[in-house]
């Protein structure tokens, strides 16, 4: 089979590039020379090509009509054009005709071939250094996951392994994903061991990292004091590995960087989203809001409606209460279209808090839907398909809008999630909650190996939801099924994604903070 990469190559003066051929035909390359566009059209018609270079003034058809009906033929086909002509204009119709490079004679051989390389090689290239340096990386991360003993530590090491997964996702992983998922395993071990012994130290003390709580005091009420308007946006369920994969779209109109919090357990919406508005641990939300706080727990579909009241009350308390605040939660397409369309009302307001469940709407989804399970069969698919959303969504253009507005702007979660695959056999009476990788209810039992027990919530910071409430929190990739229908409910959310219990992906949040860069 010839392996050969074909080139075409357009130039009403290709006899005089015999030397740039036969160059390119001692590196490997099989190159078919005509000395017209309409010969390389005609061409392209009959064979198939790798790559064209394409002379940009030609007798006959020019170099740009001749790349407009070469990309009618085929769309994907990558052109290099070269020309005398350095006119802006010019490498403007270029670029907008998708041309892949512009090379400005005169050109040497070398040139030509580090081009044609780059274009059809460079992906390669890029594919087997990126699985190089990872190997390079393997006993350095796997080290530092052994000696880590601080939450920064921890964050460092979440930053590593968010980097190589995003890394593999744009250039190939030459079969080193499966490593890759097993130094992920590995760290979520020693992750869950840290925070078995570390949390209830934190809530004992003044000296803990950054919690939900906290989240308002330490990364945006600085802002706010200094008279600076702010937008705060919280993505529900949204993952520090898919933050990363989204920073690209992002950075094309925010200067930005990224840090980390810790959830509170459970990685549960009722209880870490109701804590950063709030800026209480649940168990004193559950006594400063008793009349509300029975409300939002009367009814699963209402456990976060108030969270707009818990906004205001942390501003009123910490003497902000006179600037002005706007809250949205967007359910859906249609209630991201109306923001869209009205977001511009919005740029003197001081405080625009937003709240998105995309990304949390599509990790249930995906468990209801086999189409979805198609779609989405793992972590790497789960971030491209987040970022194919963010760039043909309402979010975009109202970021793009925003980014001009001079403000502060802050893109965090909640919580994360995780993909399950170990049903464990929970029993308990019916007034036990329905979490997957979190309950609640009386004598609530597990093995060790599956999960946490928290038999006093208070020492937890967690709400008291009745006499002898105790708490399950899974570990690993567990979740928990009720021995009825156990086989049926166990094949339903295996390689599901969910949250609620200690991961590394559910637990370390990650929080951009941004500014435009059209400003």
């Amino acid at each position: 089979m010839n392996l050969k990469k074909r080139i075409l190559w357009a130039d009403d003066e290709i006899s005089m590039l015999k030397a740039h051929i036969l160059y390119l035909e001692e590196k490997g390359y099989e190159v078919t020379p005509v000395n017209s566009g309409e010969d390389a059209i005609q061409l392209c018609k009959e064979l198939f090509f790798d790559v064209v270079l394409l002379d940009e003034m030609m007798t006959g058809l020019d170099g740009l009509s001749t790349m407009k009906e070469i990309k009618d033929i085929h769309p994907a086909l990558p052109v290099i054009m070269i020309t005398k002509n350095e006119e802006e204009w010019l490498m403007d119709e270029a670029i907008a005709a998708q041309i892949t490079q512009y090379l400005t004679k005169p050109v040497n051989p070398s040139q030509i071939f580090i081009a044609c390389k780059d274009v059809l090689d460079s992906h390669k290239i890029q594919s087997e250094y990126a699985a190089k340096d990872y190997l390079h990386d393997f006993q350095y991360i796997s080290q530092k996951i052994i000696k880590a003993e601080y939450i920064a530590d921890w964050y460092n090491i979440m930053d590593d392994l968010v980097d190589w997964s995003v890394n593999f996702d744009n250039l190939g992983d030459q079969g080193l994903g499966e490593v890759l998922d097993e130094q992920w395993t590995d760290a979520n071990r020693n992750f869950t061991q840290f925070i078995e012994n570390n949390y209830p130290v934190w809530l004992k003390g003044e000296d803990r990292p950054v919690m939900s709580p906290d989240v308002l005091p330490h990364f945006v009420q600085t802002h706010i004091e200094n008279n600076e308007k702010v937008v705060f946006i919280l993505m529900d369920c949204l993952r520090a590995d898919q933050m990363k994969a989204m920073t690209g779209q992002l950075s094309q109109v925010f200067h930005l960087e990224t840090e980390y919090y810790v959830s509170i357990l459970p990685t549960a919406t009722p209880y870490s989203r109701n804590s950063i508005f709030s800026g209480y641990f649940p168990h004193k939300l559950q006594v400063k809001y008793p009349d509300l706080w029975y409300k939002m727990w009367g009814n699963e579909k209402s456990m976060n409606q108030f969270e707009e009241l818990f906004l205001k009350d942390y501003l009123i308390r910490n003497d902000l209460g006179s600037k002005s605040v706007r809250y949205h939660k967007i359910l859906n397409y249609d209630d991201g279209n109306k923001l869209a369309n009205r977001i511009g009302e919005y740029a003197e307001i001081d405080i625009l808090a937003l709240v998105i469940n995309f990304v949390d709407y599509l990790g249930h989804s995906r468990s209801e839907s086999k189409i979805l399970q198609e779609m989405v069969p793992n972590e790497s698919a789960y971030r491209k398909a987040i970022c194919a959303w963010l760039e043909n969504a309402w979010l975009m253009n109202v970021l793009q809008q925003i980014s001009s507005w001079g403000h502060t702007v802050f893109i965090t979660s909640d919580h994360g999630s995780t993909m399950v695959s170990k049903p464990v056999q929970i029993r308990g009476d019916k007034e036990t909650s329905t979490g997957i990788r979190y309950k609640y209810g009386r004598n609530l039992n597990l093995p060790e190996k599956a999960g946490m027990r928290i038999t006093d919530p208070m020492s937890y910071m967690l709400p008291n939801h009745g006499m002898n409430t105790d708490y399950i929190i899974a570990k690993g990739g567990h979740f928990f099924v009720y021995p009825n229908k156990y086989h049926q409910f166990a094949k339903r959310y295996q390689n599901s994604f969910q949250h609620g219990g200690i991961s590394l992906e559910e637990m370390l949040v990650p929080m951009a903070i941004m500014k435009g860069k059209n400003v």
